[in-house]
């Protein structure tokens, strides 16, 4: 951390809020309000490419409830939040400038360290001095190296040495007042910044889904706790269950911090230790993912592996606009592409299963999928996403090798035997038979009449034959390398 330590108490201080869109755990926040000053609680609407976030539709969506909830959070302590649009260094610099601030606060946004530094040292020159904090991961990705000092690339090996640190702290408790600052009036409209959409409303069922805010996140958490975390480890690969922790947005927004989600877990009543070391384990996931990027700033669109630089993908449009719609003809996967059409989310194990089948059976290339959920996904992470993308497509460090492909047929019949999940975003299957709620292509006519299926009509046929392309995906891997 480097500071330039100002001696005037009575002038405001900036806590800038990217990724942290929450009050408690909030290391830079809770630093602000301890120096007695009134707080300056600034968003800025970057450009395009510029923000800390991937900022698709779908998260656009979230941002505007989730900036609205944090707002009524501050104000309810006492303070505002001002909103202003425009690169972060003039907007910082201008506000500073105007209130006649002398410190800014902010929690560090790993992907983006070289520009932040770089608008450290500009303020720095106007005499502004700068606090960056830790507080977006379980720990600082330069604290967890291998014994040689270098950055892991595989996982396990990064997991031990995570836990070796020692638990992460104890998170910190909201700031019970806020001294808010004048300056806040001149903040701009969010509605003005046109993040919901409209004609259509396509994100109109996410109401019924998602609360976005610290509260929701806080809810969310409690309700895994006492309802998911028992079955966590066996259940988070039934999609069917309502297993899984579904932090995922609230972390990306960080309406919710890791230490929190960790330290939740622990010692709850007649839950097996190995639950909870299973659900941590997937926290540090997300650590191990922003090792990747930091290491690799361009992990979203540059093969981690170069010997797959040369790879030979194909590009169909109407198949992969059959993929984004969920009409690909297996069950499992439209499942999960009309989840994500639903909901701005899809089950975990299903994301690898319709990555899979976009990258080895349809061969487009794994940047198009990564566009496509950073787009649509409510919880699209810079580190997650694009290291799961190529995760799958086995060109990432620690990846699962290309040769390893899904077969959506006994992934659907291992993980939803009944059905159940498909059956919830396929109404149009909901009648047919469990033996074929995987295979409608397989079931004889009569069995289709009986269910009201029309292959080709009501339901697609399949794309593309599985073993095929199976075979075919393994022969052009043969070229790699």
């Amino acid at each position: 951390m480097e500071t330039i330590l100002a001696d005037d108490t009575s002038s405001p201080v900036i806590v800038w809020f990217r990724r942290d869109l929450r009050l408690a755990d909030n290391a830079a926040l809770s630093a602000a309000v301890e120096t007695g000053r009134p707080v300056i609680a600034l968003f800025i609407r970057e450009a395009a490419g510029a923000s800390s976030m991937p900022l698709g539709a779908a998260q656009a969506w979230w941002l505007h409830h989730s900036l609205l909830a944090l707002k009524a959070s501050l104000q309810q302590a006492g303070g505002d939040l001002l909103l202003l649009s425009g690169p972060a260094e003039d907007v910082l610099a201008h506000v500073a400038a105007e209130a006649g601030v002398e410190t800014v606060y902010f929690n560090r946004c790993y992907e983006r360290d070289e520009r932040d530094r770089g608008i450290a040292r500009a303020l720095k020159q106007a005499g502004v001095a700068v606090q960056a904090f830790h507080g977006q991961l379980l720990s600082e990705p330069s604290a967890v190296r291998t014994g040689a000092g270098k950055p892991f690339r595989v996982f396990t090996p990064f997991w031990k040495a995570l836990q070796a640190l020692g638990e992460p702290r104890e998170p910190m408790a909201a700031p019970k007042a806020i001294a808010g600052h004048s300056l806040s009036a001149a903040s701009e409209n969010l509605d003005d910044w046109n993040l919901l959409p409209v004609r259509p409303n396509w994100a109109a069922p996410f109401v019924d889904v998602w609360t976005p805010g610290e509260a929701g996140a806080r809810e969310r958490l409690e309700t895994f706790i006492e309802e998911g975390l028992g079955n966590y480890k066996a259940g988070r690969d039934i999609p069917a269950l309502e297993v899984t922790s579904r932090l995922s947005p609230h972390l990306a927004h960080g309406e919710i911090s890791p230490a929190q989600a960790w330290h939740a877990a622990t010692g709850v009543p007649d839950v097996d230790p190995a639950q909870v070391t299973h659900f941590r384990r997937e926290l540090a996931w997300r650590d191990f993912s922003y090792t990747l990027l930091v290491e690799f700033p361009e992990l979203a669109t540059r093969n981690w592996n170069p010997s797959f630089d040369d790879f030979q993908w194909t590009f169909d449009e109407r198949q992969f606009r059959a993929w984004t719609k969920g009409q690909t003809g297996y069950p499992i996967v439209d499942a999960g592409m009309r989840q994500l059409w639903q909901e701005g989310y899809m089950h975990n194990r299903v994301r690898m299963i319709t990555a899979s089948f976009l990258i080895k059976d349809l061969m487009i290339d794994w940047r198009k999928g990564e566009e496509w959920f950073s787009d649509t996904l409510v919880d699209a992470d810079p580190a997650n996403n694009a290291a799961s993308w190529q995760w799958v497509a086995g060109s990432g460090a620690d990846a699962s090798p290309f040769f390893r492909i899904f077969n959506p047929l006994l992934q659907g019949e291992k993980f939803d035997p009944g059905g159940e999940y498909v059956r919830r975003y396929l109404p149009e299957l909901d009648k047919l038979d469990d033996k074929y709620i995987h295979r409608p292509f397989a079931a004889p006519e009569d069995v289709l009449q009986k269910a009201g299926v029309v292959l080709g009509e009501t339901y697609p046929r399949p794309l593309v034959d599985h073993f095929e392309a199976r075979d075919r995906a393994l022969a052009a891997y043969k070229n790699v390398g």
